[in-house]
């Protein structure tokens, strides 16, 4: 299509970076469904907070995608691949399957069969994970090395724009027709973010191999990666630097429910201001990436997240209080805008364009795998040592990875040199 190749001077007007930011919201969608809503929706219904501490093991989901991601790279579906293209026919079959979970999540009662409702969403976190695989592999391959840092800025404005959407509209339903309705709801929204990727085609710089081999396939990525200098650094960095964020952030609606808030303080302080904050935070996170390059903007963005952690922790201290509580919440979602643009502006420039949805797959999963490992037995951490305790070992545990980002820094590890090797294209 013709505006493809728009030459507009303002980069995040073209039509492809615009496109992203639907993406991302398709994206965090999902994602908001089974954490910080779900979480509110089972701390409401009475769950013991042990049982939720391990709820949070659903969202290892999204960490183990890069076991299934060389498929989405390498298989071919039947009929609509020919229609469609190889990633969007992907994206069009994980996004029914998402759509159908939720619809199914929607009908389980966690008073009555908490088993059932963790099966549920499980399956929303597996057909949410599958859908980002697609969404980040077309990211990367639909838009030029130019556009790459908007690209990142795009997606992590979409993505809290549509967990902004699914815990404002899910609170706000759930408060006057419940917890079922709302879900209802939420599942039937999902597919509207996708599509302008149908009206952008499919990525014109997509590698697919001539032929296929599932074992090599299966190996490629991971062994291609694996043999870059400094990979195994760079991965120990990746699972170390988010473990204090990811515990603090996905007990935080139980923390707010012990501190009484009500629903509709937490859809306006958590939310809608959170949300003011994160974006001011993603516009300085891309001006930061642009300006000062991956170790400065990336180094500041650590110890900020790892500040608004011990603004948790102060909060647990002080009780209800919205005014504190609008800090906070303002602080964090600033740090984590920040951060999120730069963390994945750098993840999208290891990947190799042979191997995109499953490297990337890989980097992002392995992000927030050792923090959800951690979360599960949160709620038995804060039994025993309460809240500001809790938070206070999520700030510590902030400490490693800034350390190594700083070893990483000086010793010239941080990885972005890789081969522009790639299977010949079809």
């Amino acid at each position: 299509m013709a505006f493809l190749n728009n030459d507009n001077s303002n980069i995040y007007l073209r039509p492809r970076v615009m496109a992203i930011f639907s993406l991302g919201v398709a994206s965090g969608f999902p994602y908001a469904m089974v954490a910080a809503t779900l979480t509110q929706w089972l701390s409401e219904e009475g769950v013991s907070r042990g049982s939720i501490g391990l709820f949070t093991l659903v969202l290892l989901s999204y960490s183990f995608k890069p076991f299934w991601a060389w498929i989405l790279d390498a298989v071919r579906l039947p009929v609509l691949t020919k229609i469609l293209g190889h990633r969007r026919s992907w994206l069009l079959v994980a996004d029914g399957l998402l759509v159908l979970a939720l619809a199914l999540l929607s009908q389980t009662n966690p008073v009555g069969n908490l088993e059932l409702t963790a099966y549920m969403a499980i399956a929303v976190a597996v057909a949410s994970a599958t859908q980002d695989i697609v969404i980040d592999a077309y990211r990367i391959e639909i838009l030029d090395e130019e556009e790459q840092g908007a690209g990142a800025a795009m997606v992590s404005y979409g993505w809290r724009t549509g967990a902004f959407l699914a815990s404002t509209l899910a609170l706000l339903l759930a408060e006057y027709v419940g917890w079922s309705f709302a879900y209802s709801v939420m599942g039937a929204m999902v597919a509207f973010a996708l599509v302008p990727a149908f009206f952008l085609g499919e990525p014109l710089r997509h590698k697919v191999a001539e032929k296929s081999d599932l074992l090599k396939d299966a190996i490629a990525p991971f062994k291609e990666f694996l043999t870059r200098h400094g990979a195994f650094i760079i991965l120990a960095f990746v699972l170390l630097h988010k473990i204090g964020d990811t515990m603090a952030n996905l007990m935080l609606r139980n923390l707010l429910v012990e501190l009484e808030f009500t629903k509709p303080e937490v859809a306006f302080y958590d939310v809608a201001v959170g949300q003011v904050a994160l974006f001011i935070g993603i516009a300085v996170g891309g001006f930061l990436y642009a300006r000062w390059g991956v170790a400065k903007s990336m180094l500041l963005s650590l110890v900020l997240m790892m500040i608004s952690n011990l603004s948790f922790a102060v909060l647990a201290m002080i009780g209800h209080d919205v005014h504190f509580l609008a800090f906070t919440i303002g602080f964090e979602n600033f740090a984590s805008g920040v951060g999120g643009v730069i963390v994945v502006g750098y993840l999208s420039g290891l990947c190799n364009l042979a191997y995109t949805a499953t490297q990337y797959a890989l980097l992002s999963g392995a992000a927030a795998i050792t923090g959800r490992f951690l979360t599960a037995p949160s709620g038995y951490l804060i039994d025993w040592v309460g809240f500001p305790v809790f938070y206070l070992i999520t700030t510590a545990a902030a400490v490693p990875g800034i350390i190594l980002f700083i070893f990483m820094i000086r010793n010239g590890f941080l990885g972005l040199e890789k081969p522009e090797t790639a299977p010949k294209s079809t």
